[in-house]
């Protein structure tokens, strides 16, 4: 009995030798297999997500245009002499301006969008600043300061400008 169970274990060995390389290469299989689907749908996901953060993108652009100082005071000028209303006026028409494009935070990274609402934020404290001059009584003395800073500092849009640009070529 002893001698018949010998050739039995012997002739079990390379059965079960088969047995585990036959299990290790059906899983390698089939993780390569989900593998690859998973590249494939997240292939697929991103050819439907980059027209959106490329529409999300330029409607962040299109924002920073819009409350740059140099623009915004062209595009609104001041219904009267009153500081004080024409600064709220253009905080208005900026905080305005954010709200319409809140949702475009989702399809931007959030360095580009904390840098747009770093825009927005230095945009509206260079006019509370021309605005709590002494020097300014007017609100076309408050435009010509804010000018004038714009032109010797730069707009804090081109900083979030040069941000978006950089990360939308990073994006092709």
């Amino acid at each position: 009995m002893k001698f018949e169970i010998i050739p039995l274990i012997i002739s079990l060995i390379p059965a079960i030798l088969i047995t585990l390389l036959a299990v290790y290469f059906f899983k390698m299989h089939t993780t390569n297999e989900e593998r690859r689907r998973r590249f494939l749908l997240h292939k697929e996901n991103q050819k439907q997500a980059l027209p959106l953060k490329l529409q999300a993108y330029e409607r962040m652009v299109l924002f920073l245009e819009r409350i740059s100082p140099g623009k915004l005071l062209t595009r609104m000028a001041p219904v009267g002499e009153d500081k004080k209303s024409y600064e709220a006026l253009l905080v208005h028409t900026i905080d305005q301006e954010f709200e319409h494009n809140l949702t475009q935070q989702i399809y931007i990274s959030d360095e580009s969008w904390n840098t747009v609402r770093a825009a927005k934020n230095a945009t509206i404290g260079i006019i509370r600043k021309a605005t709590l001059k002494e020097d300014v009584d007017s609100a076309d003395k408050m435009r010509e300061i804010i000018l004038t800073e714009l032109v010797e500092k730069g707009s804090p849009s081109d900083t979030a400008l040069a941000v978006i640009k950089t990360e939308v070529s990073g994006l092709f």
